[in-house]
């Protein structure tokens, strides 16, 4: 016999607290929740159907970054001076841009967070980088469209630069085969 007043609340054997007057495995199984670690040791030991999801959380604070992102403002190239100047203070449709943004392991050059889109600014030294396409396929993953220019365009085409990020922003810009500095995670699917 239980030494438990009657109408008082109890708990199952994961501990979770029952209403009062419910006790038993019966109204555990009926539960909406599972108890917390279950799924993640079901994972743990290759239970059917059981898959373990590690997502690296992409907004988390890593000082180091932030300390090379500060530097990165700080020692902005010409391309990305002129850019800044049109994208800041909402100055292109209203959407807001930040720049040399940790994001994950990375660091993107311009970031609208509200329409999940990526704008960077390449070199020479990024001409078919093998590290930029790991990059860009980590941002799809993500959730984040990642528009590439080179810095000539920046100086010689801005307008036309500015155009197309608009038509990113807008979303009337699709991946082709004329405009392969386009990637959104729907082409990686």
């Amino acid at each position: 016999m239980s030494n438990v007043a009657p109408g008082a609340p109890s708990s199952d054997p994961s501990g979770h607290l029952l209403p009062a007057g419910e006790k038993g495995a019966a109204n555990v199984a009926a539960s909406p929740f599972s108890p917390r670690g279950e799924g993640a040791r079901r994972a743990d030991e290759g239970a059917p159907g059981a898959t373990k999801i590690i997502r690296q959380d992409i907004r988390k604070h890593r000082p180091a970054k932030t300390g090379q992102a500060r530097q990165l403002r700080r020692n902005e190239t010409e391309e990305e001076y002129h850019l800044w100047s049109d994208l800041r203070a909402r100055r292109l449709n209203g959407d807001k841009f930040a720049r040399q943004v940790p994001l994950g392991p990375f660091i993107v050059d311009f970031l609208c967070r509200e329409k999940r889109l990526v704008v960077e600014i390449d070199g020479f030294q990024h001409a078919e980088s093998v590290t930029d396409q790991r990059r860009t396929k980590w941002l799809n993953a993500n959730g984040y469209s990642v528009l590439r220019f080179w810095k000539q365009e920046i100086s010689r085409e801005r307008r036309s630069v500015l155009e197309t990020i608009l038509a990113a922003l807008l979303g009337r810009l699709e991946f082709s085969s004329e405009l392969p500095s386009f990637y959104s995670p729907a082409e990686q699917r």
